[in-house]
């Protein structure tokens, strides 16, 4: 496959050449055109390398499309799929979470097992267009969070693993009143039966939250799993995360916990709808305000797998002045993700490595556009 006149986004510039793929790789990548009648003229479009993604919820939605009902998993699968591969993501994690409170509910023990043996019968069927891997992230102030983990931490697509507690007073909710608000969108709840709740989560995590972290992280340890910490809030959180060996920092919620995983070689990672909205939807710090401030590594597209090739645009349109280029915003989707997964064959437009590649449509008043996606040289989408 040989492609010119396309606007390529390396790890390190931006330029209009051509790039030449052989045996699903790349073989070259050069400034100006070809005269060969073989290429294919990309008409200025951009060339970007296919998008990593390292945590998202998008299966949820398709697992369940309304509250109650619940999906076939190898079709939630096969959609979900199908949407990751057309906004450009070529290497996805996909989040499960264990540590269950509702034994019929969306993350139940029973559903997520159901996943992890999903995923791996689309992937012998060959039916994925994406390359899929698997993110546990884990509960960990319920009762089972440490037992399903056992269960699940030898599953052979396990590739990152995050430690999360979502108990109201904790991280992302440590003012139980936003933790009420946002849980209450969708309609009021007595105040006696919401009292009630508070007092059964606040129980579960003095209870299991501490153990089941550090069992957690022992046997991700042992197994040589990269693990992230989630919601990280003060410096004491991020200091917990240094001492069990953590390599990503999941959605810090505040610029000092931003800034303190960043300078302790932390990657930091933050959700791509918070760069397109402009600020989180849940009242912490915003996306932003870490990329001015430079402790931003990493993008996620979280809940809207689209999010993260126009928030990688949005970076650099932005803030192009506090020296965010193309090229660096591009690497928080691509680069930087596959690195710090130990994916060192991918995310990247540099000859030698897997021509995962997108090509990208840029129109006055409209997003960036993905027209076409490629894994290994093949169209995906």
């Amino acid at each position: 496959m040989l492609i010119k006149n396309a606007r390529i986004v390396t790890p390190d510039t931006t330029f209009t050449g051509v790039v030449e793929v052989r045996e699903g790789l790349i073989h070259a990548v050069e400034e100006g055109t070809t005269q060969s009648a073989e290429a294919v003229d990309w008409e200025g479009d951009y060339l970007v390398p296919g998008l990593v993604e390292l945590h998202t919820d998008n299966l949820e939605k398709h697992l369940a499309p309304r509250p109650g009902v619940y999906w076939n998993t190898h079709a939630a699968f096969a959609i979900h799929d199908a949407q990751v591969a057309a906004a450009g993501i070529t290497t996805v994690f996909d989040s499960l979470v264990i540590g269950e409170r509702d034994a019929s509910g969306l993350r139940s023990r029973k559903l997520q097992a159901e996943c992890g043996q999903a995923l791996l019968d689309t992937i012998e069927a060959g039916l994925f267009r994406a390359d899929h891997f698997l993110h546990l992230r884990c509960e960990i102030a319920t009762q089972d969070a440490a037992d399903t983990f056992a269960d699940m931490c030898d599953h052979p697509l396990l590739r990152l693993v995050s430690v999360m507690d979502h108990t109201p007073g904790q991280r992302q909710w440590h003012d139980p009143v936003l933790h009420r608000q946002y849980h209450e969108r969708n309609g009021k709840v007595p105040d006696a039966q919401w009292e009630a709740m508070l007092a059964d989560l606040r129980a579960q995590q003095q209870r299991y939250a501490i153990p089941h972290r550090r069992s957690i992280v022992e046997m991700s340890r042992a197994r040589g799993l990269p693990l992230a910490s989630h919601d990280d809030t003060s410096l004491e959180h991020v200091e917990e995360a240094q001492r069990d060996g953590v390599a990503l920092s999941e959605f810090p919620t505040t610029l000092v916990a931003a800034r303190a995983a960043h300078d302790k070689s932390i990657g930091v990672i933050m959700g791509a709808p918070n760069v397109v909205r402009g600020g989180s939807h849940s009242g912490n710090v915003a996306a932003a305000e870490l990329a001015r401030e430079d402790v931003l590594d990493i993008l996620s597209s979280d809940y809207v797998p689209a999010s993260l090739l126009q928030a990688a645009f949005q970076l650099h349109n932005d803030h192009a002045d506090c020296g965010w280029t193309l090229s660096k915003a591009m690497r928080t989707v691509s680069w930087n993700p596959a690195q710090s997964a130990g994916l060192t064959d991918r995310g990247g437009i540099k000859p030698g490595l897997r021509a995962d590649m997108v090509r990208v449509a840029v129109r006055p008043g409209m997003p960036p556009i993905p027209r076409e996606t490629y894994m290994v040289g093949q169209r995906i989408a």
